[in-house]
């Protein structure tokens, strides 16, 4: 019996974006596909969803999930034994926070500190930050830092999305997308430019209630940007493409689109690393990138070209994608070695 990526949502009280976003981390994989592009699950997947469900509301993050059920190397009743002495210890930190708290909540005068429920909702997600983030990647994370010009800028951005939601606005309308585009922009700069942060706050914002009470980011909010920054980008491609190269792109845009911002953390990774083009990793990444690039830009040479001329010729097109000249001169090069050894291979290999 195989059941849609919607039914298991709702019935496992997910939304079908973390579905998706589970899919796309490999963690969990649908086992078919219906003749209309819907995902399907078996039995087996949902049981594998349901220890995630466990292992998520233990603590446990989503990479040390993956990593767990790939190897097993421990009993459930082990792992949940561990996560329930760590959760322990958590409960310990927070009730000495919450006694400090309550300390200085008394030792301030009545209207003496009117931005204090504002400054204990920051302590409050920093303390959810460091959850996901190391004291290192903290100081070098902008968005967690206690910057009230920043959270200004925030707050001001999303009740601008929830107005122009209000009004019906279209994704594609200039001011929907100049938004989306400011969006994106600020929100490269305050992860440092580092995708692998950009991850984490996806993963956060799914899987952390409170992220999204603080931040008022929802879903909705989250699929409206994304949608129009999207537009923004599909302008441009328009005026490249022939109609029927861009029906394909439009129909297929946002097939994978949550399949990019880990890997281009791999490969920001694998450009410190200075990993070697010939190297099998290397080259999966290159295989990785054409893939997803030829899901929405099709296998035509001469229609991929015409997508690499709008690459060099059109900034705007290079704006969110966490790409730097150095990560994307790395990539040429493990796809220039991938295709030599694609056309030097011997015919019928």
């Amino acid at each position: 019996m195989l059941i849609q990526a919607g039914v298991l949502a709702r019935r496992a009280g997910i939304t079908v974006r973390t579905l998706h976003h589970y899919e796309s981390i490999g963690l969990l994989i649908p086992s078919a596909r219906s003749a209309a592009g819907y995902r399907l699950y078996n039995l087996a997947e949902v049981k594998r969803l349901h220890m995630i469900q466990v292992l998520t509301k233990a603590g446990m993050a989503l990479a040390a999930i993956t990593e767990h059920l790939a190897r097993e190397t421990r009993s459930l009743d082990t792992l949940l034994t561990e996560q329930i002495t760590l959760l322990d210890k958590q409960m310990r930190n927070i009730q000495t926070l919450r006694d400090q708290l309550v300390t200085l909540r008394n030792g301030v005068s009545c209207g003496a500190e009117p931005d204090l429920e504002s400054w204990l909702q920051t302590l409050e997600l920093m303390k959810m930050y460091d959850r996901w983030f190391s004291k290192e990647e903290l100081q070098a994370l902008p968005f967690a830092a206690d910057d009230r010009a920043r959270s200004n800028a925030w707050l001001e951005m999303v009740e601008n999305v929830r107005h122009l939601m209000q009004i019906n606005c279209p994704v594609d309308d200039p001011q929907a997308m100049a938004l989306a585009t400011r969006w994106m922009t600020r929100l490269e700069e305050d992860t440092a430019g580092r995708p692998d942060f950009l991850t984490r706050l996806n993963e956060m914002h799914v899987l952390e209630p409170q992220m999204r009470e603080q931040t008022g980011i929802d879903e909705q909010i989250i699929d409206y940007i994304t949608r129009s920054f999207a537009e923004s980008k599909l302008a441009i491609w328009q005026r490249y493409l022939s109609p029927e190269e861009m029906a394909f792109t439009r129909a297929h845009y946002f097939d994978r689109l949550m399949e990019w911002p880990p890997l281009v953390a791999r490969l920001h990774k694998a450009t410190a690393a200075a990993l070697d083009p010939n190297s099998d990793e290397a080259q999966a990444l290159a295989e990785n990138w054409l893939t997803l690039f030829q899901s929405y830009a099709g296998t035509s040479p001469h229609t991929q070209q015409k997508f690499r001329l709008a690459m060099q010729e059109e900034p705007h097109l290079m704006k969110g994608t966490w790409m730097t000249p150095e990560v994307l001169g790395w990539l040429q090069g493990a796809i220039e070695v991938m295709m030599r050894k694609l056309y030097s291979a011997p015919s019928g290999s």
